[in-house]
């Protein structure tokens, strides 16, 4: 019976060890902070794209080019690794697009990654480059509005709780595809945005990022954090 324990632990372990992750990682560092980013397995051609280019080292050296206070900060133009100060950015491409991948649970909360398009018919998404959502709070008078006048369609009930709490950008919502969202680091999409801008929104000083796939290992690390953290806010609720 000790033996059969035994193997029966060493098994669970093993497994536990095993396991992959529940999601994908990826950590965005600047001279103005880090974040790390967790894709949604419910986009993903999206997920797919920005795990690939991370790991070719793509992003590397890029800049977020433009950047609007109480909107987002966007970035992934292969042509600002190069770009002359006060040249205008934001055309570079990876000479495909990722088709739209719009789902009613995923909308524009502050701290989310969305995918950048120019104005074709489909909403194909940018094959590079992309956005992180600082937002801002919003009132139920204002949401009205924008229901009203822009989206033509009725924000949920769970999600203009979150628009007039830590709010975001709605009048975006099932235009853009968000693919994913910041679990560590918020504060570094804050401070970006209060950069210096010039006419055409960028940065007057170059603000750089290094993107970088987390190892399993520490995905692993991070999802236990997160639901330790989870659990401890659960419990305070409750108390």
């Amino acid at each position: 019976m000790k033996k059969l324990l035994l193997l029966l632990c060493t098994f669970s372990m093993l497994s536990a060890f095993a396991a992959k992750p529940k999601n994908q990682y990826v950590r965005i560092k600047t001279a103005y902070g880090e974040c790390i980013i967790k894709l949604y397995n419910e986009t993903p051609l999206h997920r797919d794209n920005f795990i690939k280019l991370a790991k070719s080292g793509f992003y590397n050296g890029t800049l977020f080019h433009r950047v609007i206070k109480e909107f987002m900060i966007q970035g992934g133009d292969p042509q600002s690794k190069t770009a002359k100060p006060d040249s205008l950015l934001g055309n570079g491409d990876v000479g495909y697009t990722i088709p739209a991948e719009f789902r009613d649970s995923l909308f524009h909360k502050k701290g989310v990654l969305a995918a950048a398009r120019d104005n074709n018919p489909e909403k194909a998404s940018s094959g590079c480059q992309f956005y992180l959502v600082q937002g801002k709070v919003f009132t139920d008078e204002q949401l009205n509005v924008l229901e009203e006048k822009r989206l033509k369609f009725k924000i949920p009930e769970w999600q203009r709780a979150i628009y007039k709490t830590i709010g975001g950008t709605p009048h975006l919502d099932r235009n853009y595809t968000v693919y994913g969202e910041i679990v560590s680091g918020l504060d570094m999409v804050d401070r970006i945005a209060t950069l210096e801008t010039d006419k055409n929104n960028r940065p007057k000083a170059d603000a750089k990022m290094e993107v970088n796939v987390l190892k399993r290992r520490e995905a692993k690390k991070l999802e236990k954090q997160i639901a330790q953290h989870s659990l401890k806010d659960k419990l305070i609720m409750k108390s």
